[in-house]
Formats: structure tokens, C-alpha cells, sequence
């Protein structure tokens, strides 16, 4: 918004909050004034209705036929008033203290976005808790599947091992993206619990193996060793420790990580869902929003004390989700390789004494989203001069509008509630993930990038593409009358 200053734009604000408010009251007004119509007509009804003295009466009144009222499973979850938004004088509204940054959870205290009647007039967050899951919990709600008012019985559910806390918890600026007391909710906050405020974990810390035919195949090959700690068997099983983390905003903390105003991006969060979150708009007071996207997932080889002990060595892989590549092993992008080559890495840190770290988020198609990615393979496939390195961004940009809204600002949080200080090994060739790391005050001391061997044929579009728009590479940048030889796999073509 060119020449338009913080101060005019919350005067913007202000002014849509009155309107919203006003339109609100109006709609009560109407409300009101239909039910009190409502009342009316059904007294008119029940006179009609009474018995009449005269038998021969009887007769001439017609039968009415009372309108059914729903019964289906889910219709009586809610009140009859729909509770639209709320406003930070309203009667009644007083939220619990939220001090974001603060180390002590004391004085942080829990983060309250439930919408249940004990909770809503004292809620400190906007959204709800389950990150995208929270739409199929309003579906079962629905459907009568589950009870609205139901309460977790969070007993045997704590972490099966210590993360923190550690000194970046208490710096406002280091996280902003997700809660770092979030796994130890039930704990920090049992009293609140038992008082019947509807608090939740936004982190969950377990233990598990896993089982993947290409470490399977290293154990066999003799490329990894089995040590009965982190490969436990010749099977290639591993032993690890793995968290999964939902989102929760510190919206003042997003706002200055990207570098923009706090009413710029409440104001885009509420247009650009279709108005989902009106409280984003007329609830200025609430700084925290937990937003209904997808959250990321923590794999730990080796022991979780060593991620933060800067006298250990430390791998880690930062991956972005790829459905096609990561599950159904689709050859054009090194996702998949570079995912198993990294955890391959971690491994063998954590068997030589240091541990490794696979941080798993779900942005899918560079966070564009699946469908948007497989339309941009179309335009890739179809291109009149074939699928070739130097129109690899452009193909993106002419469907999606931009090339990537990974934008990698918020992902070294992870990192500090980790408590990670250095990264000895950097298994990416992602210069927005090194500069954000970086700038977040880790130091990187090596960049791995995945082998050439490990590259499948018809994925050199992309990675000689990235490489020339400034991807870490040992090798030199291609020109671009190179990048228009690389040509990817046509439909098809049985072989390459």
C-alpha cells in the first residue's frame, strides 16, 4: 500500500471493526425482532389449537401440521445465537495474561484458543487448536461424532524425553511460529486444567523405529553399520525420537520476522481465507493465532541431549514435504534422495558420537500446494521446446503468480526450541534456508549437496536450474545457454 502509513492504516481498521460491530448489533436487533414474531405466531397456534366447546365445531378445524425440528447428530452441539466475533470491551470478554518470550511459563502462561464455554470469554488466542485438522474435528462435531464439549484425558501422554527449556524460549524474537511450551502443557498448566479451562498441546515428543528399504539396503551393502543403538537390526530398523509440532503465531513477531506492519497481515490472514478469522480484524488485543495450515515434524537420530551440547557434532536436513517424491518415488525432483541421503548422514553422526536431525515441514509444492505443482508439470511437459532448465521458474511463475511462498523466515525456530546453536553439517543446497538460518544467529560450518549419482535423469531440469539461480553446488553455476540443453523426460518417453 504505497504512500499509506501505519497510522491510516489502523484508522482502516478501526473503522471496519465499528462497521463489523454495527452490523452485528443490527443483526441482533433483527433476530430479536423475529423471534418476538416468532412467539406471536406460535401463541396464534395454540389458540387455534385448544379444544373448542362447541362439539360441533370440532370439525370444521383443519389439522395443522407443526414444522419438524432437526434431529440429526450434530444439531444440538451449538446455542441458537452464532457468536460471529467478539470485541476486546465487550461485557464479560477478559482474556487470560499471555507474555510472550517470557522464560518462566508462569509468567508466559498457556495459550487459550478454545471456544468452550469455560474458555471463551477468557481465550488469549485466535484460531483453534489441531492446526488443518481443526476443519475435520468441526466435520465430526457435525456429523455428531464427537462431542463439542469433549476434554482429553492427557494422562501417560507426556514427551518421552527432555527438550528444554533452553535460553531462546525466553527471547521474543527467536520464536514465533509455534509454542515452545507446547508439549508440556498438561503439565506446566494442570491446574488451569482441572479448573476446567480447555488448554492443549501444540507439541507431541515420542519415541519410534523405522524401517526404509534404501537404509535397509546401506546395512546390507555394509555402507551402515549396525551398533544395536541407532540401526538395531540388519533389517536397517532405526531407533529414533521424532516431535510433532502445530503452528501457533506470535503475530507481532511474524509480522516483524517478514518485515512487515502487524495490521498488513492481519488484514491479509482475513481477506485472503474468505474472512475465516474476524477476531484477526476486531480483536487487536489478541497477539497470538494459531492458523489452519499444516505444522512440521522433528526426527532425532542419536541422544536429544547432544542437539544442544556444542561440544557435539550436529547433521540436520531441513525438508519441505514432497508427496509425489517422498511416498510414491516420483523421478523428477531429488526430494526423496535428498531426504534418505540426509537421514543416511544423520545416522552415521550420531553412530560416530554426535547426533543428526531431520526437520520435516508441510509445504507441499513449495508450499503452492499439490494441484498448483502438478499444473506447473503440465505447462513443464508441454512447453514447445520441451521441459528445459532455463524456463524451469518461469513455468511456476505463470501459474502460480510467484516461484515460491516457502519463504524460509519462519523456519529456524525449530532450530533454537531445539536449542541448536551451531550445525556442523548442513545436508541442503537451499540458499533461503542457509540465510535464514544464519541470520538467526546459527552458525553452518559445512553445506552438503546431494551426490550426482543419487540425482535421478529427468530431475537435472530442476536442480541445474536451482544451481543457477544461486543453489550451493560444488560445481560451477550453468549459463543459460547450458540451462537450455538440460532437457527433462518427455510423457512419453520409456527411456531417458
Amino acid at each position: 500500500m504505497e504512500g499509506e502509513t501505519s497510522k491510516d492504516l489502523l484508522q482502516k481498521i478501526l473503522k471496519s471493526v465499528e462497521l463489523l460491530k454495527n452490523e452485528q448489533d443490527s443483526l441482533s436487533a433483527k433476530f430479536d425482532s423475529y423471534e418476538r414474531q416468532t412467539n406471536d405466531q406460535l401463541k396464534e397456534l395454540q389458540e387455534q389449537l385448544k379444544p373448542s366447546s362447541d362439539k360441533s365445531d370440532k370439525s370444521k378445524v383443519k389439522e395443522i401440521v407443526q414444522p419438524k425440528v432437526s434431529t440429526s447428530k450434530g444439531s444440538k452441539s451449538y446455542t441458537d445465537i452464532v457468536i460471529l466475533t467478539t470485541y476486546p470491551d465487550q461485557f464479560g470478554i477478559k482474556p487470560i495474561p499471555l507474555e510472550w518470550g517470557e522464560l518462566d511459563p508462569n509468567v508466559r502462561g498457556p495459550v487459550l484458543a478454545s471456544r468452550h464455554p469455560a474458555s471463551i470469554k477468557i481465550r488469549n488466542a485466535i484460531g483453534a487448536y489441531g492446526g488443518s485438522y481443526c476443519v475435520y474435528r468441526a466435520l465430526a462435531v457435525a456429523m455428531g461424532a464427537l462431542d463439542p464439549q469433549h476434554r482429553p484425558d492427557f494422562q501417560n501422554t507426556e514427551p518421552t524425553v527432555t527438550i528444554g527449556p533452553h535460553p531462546q524460549w525466553g527471547m521474543p524474537d527467536k520464536i514465533v511460529s509455534f509454542d515452545p511450551f507446547g508439549h508440556l502443557t498438561s503439565k506446566l498448566f494442570s491446574s488451569q486444567i482441572a479448573q476446567g479451562l480447555d488448554i492443549r498441546p501444540t507439541i507431541a515428543i515420542t519415541k519410534a523405529h523405522m524401517k526404509l528399504a534404501e537404509i535397509e539396503n546401506l546395512v546390507k551393502n555394509g555402507k551402515l553399520k549396525v551398533d544395536g543403538n541407532v540401526v538395531l537390526n540388519e533389517t536397517g530398523e532405526l531407533n529414533v525420537v521424532k516431535a510433532a509440532v502445530e503452528p501457533v503465531w506470535y503475530l507481532p513477531g511474524v509480522a516483524s520476522r517478514f518485515g512487515i506492519d502487524e495490521g498488513v497481515l492481519r488484514r491479509a490472514l482475513f481477506e485472503d481465507t474468505g474472512g475465516m478469522y474476524p477476531e484477526l480484524i476486531t480483536r487487536p488485543d489478541l497477539k497470538v493465532f494459531l492458523p489452519p495450515i499444516g505444522g512440521l515434524s522433528v526426527y532425532i537420530f542419536g541422544n536429544p541431549a547432544f542437539i544442544s551440547d556444542p561440544s557435539k557434532r550436529l547433521t540436520v536436513r531441513v525438508h519441505d514435504e514432497c508427496n509425489g517424491s517422498d511416498v510414491f518415488g516420483s523421478d523428477i525432483c531429488t526430494c526423496r534422495p535428498y531426504l534418505i541421503y540426509g537421514m543416511e548422514e544423520s545416522v552415521r553422526e550420531a553412530q560416530n558420537g554426535g547426533a543428526g536431525v531431520i526437520v520435516y515441514f508441510r509445504k507441499e509444492g513449495r508450499a503452492l500446494g499439490e494441484v498448483i505443482k502438478y499444473l506447473v508439470y503440465n505447462a513443464r511437459k508441454r512447453s514447445s521446446g520441451g521441459d528445459t532448465a532455463d524456463n524451469y521458474f518461469i513455468r511456476t511463475e505463470n501459474v502460480a503468480g510467484v516461484k515460491d511462498m516457502r519463504f524460509q523466515a519462519l523456519m529456524p525456530d525449530v532450530l533454537h526450541w531445539l536449542g541448536i546453536t551451531k550445525i556442523d553439517r548442513m545436508m541442503s543446497m537451499s540458499n533461503m534456508k542457509y540465510d535464514a538460518i544464519v541470520g538467526s544467529g546459527i552458525p553452518i560450518y559445512e553445506r552438503v549437496p546431494i551426490p550426482d549419482e543419487l540425482i535421478p535423469q529427468d530431475s537435472r531440469v530442476e536442480i541445474d536450474a536451482k544451481i543457477a539461480e544461486g543453489y550451493f553446488s560444488n560445481k560451477k553455476a550453468p549459463t543459460k545457454e547450458e540451462l537450455a540443453q538440460v532437457k527433462g523426460r518427455g510423457w512419453d518417453d520409456i527411456q531417458h
